[in-house]
């Protein structure tokens, strides 16, 4: 079968490999449908981060389940949530919710981060999933798999920092320092926005991404205005934006980062946000434990994952689309045979 692989910096391409088979009555084999290209993607195609020259790439998936084993959960014709990360749901971390710290398998193991376990990627013809009735959870209904794809990785990354706060403290001040990774820092205001912050204000230096976060609802800056915040994201890499998060959070407050600090460590002030009494959570986000929650806003207040601009291309198209300047890139099926989606 082909998938695509990273070679290097700019350039994924199309390589022949084995096609995965069922190794178990809990598995299934899933087709990809439609797969986006995640902020980490971005990171690995332009260097930012480390990726092993031929791993397997792309891991933000919507799939059709082809074969099952006997216990498996699911049958085949199911359109489904494949999420990135691999994990048992019946381990000592999958059942506290730390489903991206799964014990059954490697540490991290994932599709298309060059991490030990050979999943492989979702820019496959085929994936194996190990732990099927786990890990899929079904499209829903006459839902548009290309609307959707954001909410497979991204949605339950963005949700995870807020979702929680917000459902404690729905009225919360939010900050959302934004720029990189880009989508997740957006959805993280628009999911501020559909669970009822009272303020929502989203920084970024890009004009573009502004008026997306304003399409949501929040209101954007191209500059961090003064004042104080309950809950602040962080989705850009810099020891500047984390300085900055500290020094606006209010007494109480949370500040949650979906990336680090890549540019070198930071010296904190632990005794003045220790009188405060600030939370800083950082970490790689639960995919599975996070998407009930992502879904769940979806189907009852309003979120919606495709506004922010997509560039949706053939299927044999995606490498080169993977290496590109666009804000969000989608490969879907459609162009090799119409009736796939």
């Amino acid at each position: 079968m082909k998938h695509a692989v990273f070679v290097k910096p700019g350039l994924i391409e199309w390589r022949e490999t084995p096609a995965p088979q069922l190794q178990g009555p809990r598995e299934a084999l899933v087709r990809p449908l439609v797969v986006g290209r995640c902020d980490l993607d971005v990171a690995y195609a332009r260097g930012l981060l480390p990726m092993p020259s031929g791993a397997p790439i792309g891991h933000e998936i919507i799939g059709e389940v082809i074969e099952v084993g006997e216990d498996a959960g699911v049958k085949p014709g199911d359109r489904v949530f494949v999420p990135a990360q691999i994990s048992c749901g019946a381990c000592r971390n999958c059942r506290r919710g730390l489903t991206g710290r799964c014990e059954s398998v490697p540490f991290a193991a994932s599709y298309g981060m060059g991490r030990e376990g050979d999943y492989g990627g979702g820019l496959a013809d085929l994936v194996r999933v190990p732990f099927a009735r786990a890990m899929l959870t079904p499209l829903p209904g006459g839902g548009d798999p290309v609307a959707l794809i954001g909410a497979a990785d991204m949605g339950a990354d963005a949700w995870r920092a807020v979702g929680p706060y917000l459902a404690h403290h729905p009225e919360a001040r939010v900050l959302v320092l934004g720029g990189m990774p880009p989508v997740i820092g957006l959805y993280s205001a628009a999911l501020a926005v559909a669970l009822g912050a009272s303020v929502i204000h989203y920084v970024d230096a890009d004009e573009t991404r502004r008026a997306v976060a304003e399409s949501y609802g929040a209101t954007a800056h191209p500059a961090t205005p003064s004042g104080s915040y309950d809950l602040i994201v962080i989705a850009l890499p810099t020891r500047a934006a984390l300085a900055g998060a500290f020094a606006l959070a209010a007494p109480g407050a949370t500040i949650v980062s979906v990336t680090p600090a890549i540019d070198g460590p930071l010296e904190v002030a632990t005794a003045e946000l220790y009188h405060r009494g600030v939370t800083w959570t950082i970490g790689r986000p639960d995919c599975r434990h996070g998407h009930d929650g992502i879904m769940n806003a979806w189907a009852t207040c309003g979120f919606c994952a495709d506004r922010v601009p997509t560039r949706v291309v053939d299927w044999q198209d995606a490498p080169d689309a993977w290496t590109g300047d666009d804000l969000y890139v989608v490969a879907t099926r459609t162009a090799e045979n119409p009736n796939d989606l």
